[in-house]
């Protein structure tokens, strides 16, 4: 499953249950977003125990996007049977501070510098 943009792709890897974001993602809103949502949700569909994000090749993400992961982390977060774990980067500066947000919608969640 994958999504692309322009600027961007998203890609799941089934090994390694691995949700990759590449580039930048400047979309206008959620009706942008849908694909990505969509992707993400046939994601959690599928129950894995822990569900990665790599952020770490994601150099940009605007604040629907960053709305769109949070919607994401609630979902997920009712659950109750699905985890969350977040790889990013010190490089690129806009992950250290919005992540850290993501963690606190969900305490169990993962971040993985890297």
């Amino acid at each position: 499953m994958e999504v692309k943009g322009e600027n961007y792709s998203v890609i799941y890897d089934n090994e390694t249950i691995t949700i990759n974001f590449q580039g930048s993602l400047r979309l206008g809103g959620s009706e942008e977003y849908a694909p990505i949502v969509k992707l993400l949700n046939q994601v959690v569909d599928m129950e894995p125990e822990i569900i990665t994000l790599d952020l770490k090749t994601l150099k940009f993400l605007n604040s629907s996007g960053i709305s769109m992961l949070s919607k994401f982390v609630i979902s997920v977060r009712k659950k109750k049977n699905i985890s969350i774990r977040v790889k990013w980067s010190d490089d690129i500066p806009w992950q250290g501070k919005s992540l850290k947000n993501l963690q606190r919608l969900m305490p169990s969640l993962k971040l993985e510098f890297e």
